[in-house]
């Protein structure tokens, strides 16, 4: 969906979207998972909708074929623990253009799989809501196998610091159970496509 380009409006897919945008100063734009969305976000602030990264995403090229290139709509999500534990927010962005699609926290008290964790139930509940079939990508293995398991293991002991983190980790788990979804949940090739796009860059 293009704010502003050569032709703003909504378009069914990015080959269409960027002769828009490509060579448009100022160009405003983004991937939606719905054309509802879309149209609703077209007729409002786009300053609501887009991050800082969106008019620079990284070209992703990957020259080994058993790898491939990642797929463009998409949900990439990531977790930033200040410590392990440690302060954690987590996030999840448009894998095309990088803009934000939700961010949650601080949580005095964390670990990064566990954020990690609520990150992929989030988008996965996100993408549900809006009956998307964009898959979610996270780069940590642990967290997708406790997506898989609809379980986690963490060493992390409940405490009143923690309470709230661990409340939300019960309702995910709790959504888990109760909901079917059809989205694939795919590990980041970081090695080959560098940091995902949801990396709070605070390596």
């Amino acid at each position: 969906m293009v704010w502003q380009g050569k032709q703003p409006g909504i378009y069914e897919g990015w080959a269409d979207c960027r002769k828009q945008v490509e060579g448009f100063n100022g160009a405003l734009f983004k991937g939606f998972p719905t054309r509802e969305l879309a149209q609703s976000a077209l007729n409002d602030d786009p300053s609501k909708y887009l991050s800082k990264k969106l008019n620079s995403p990284k070209r992703i090229v990957c020259n080994n074929p058993l790898i491939g290139e990642p797929v463009a709509d998409s949900i990439c999500v990531d977790a930033a623990c200040s410590g392990n534990p440690g302060v954690l927010e987590y996030r999840g962005v448009d894998t095309r253009s990088g803009a934000e699609l939700f961010r949650i926290g601080p949580f005095p008290q964390g670990t990064v799989n566990l954020g990690e964790f609520l990150a992929i139930v989030h988008a996965l509940a996100y993408l549900k809501q809006r009956e998307s079939n964009w898959p979610v990508y996270s780069d940590s293995r642990t967290a997708i196998a406790w997506v898989r398991k609809k379980a986690i293991n963490t060493n992390l002991e409940p405490s009143p610091k923690n309470r709230e983190l661990f409340d939300l980790v019960g309702r995910a788990l709790k959504w888990l159970k109760e909901h079917e979804y059809k989205n694939r949940v795919l590990k980041w090739e970081t090695e080959y496509w560098g940091e995902i796009p949801a990396d709070f860059g605070r390596k």
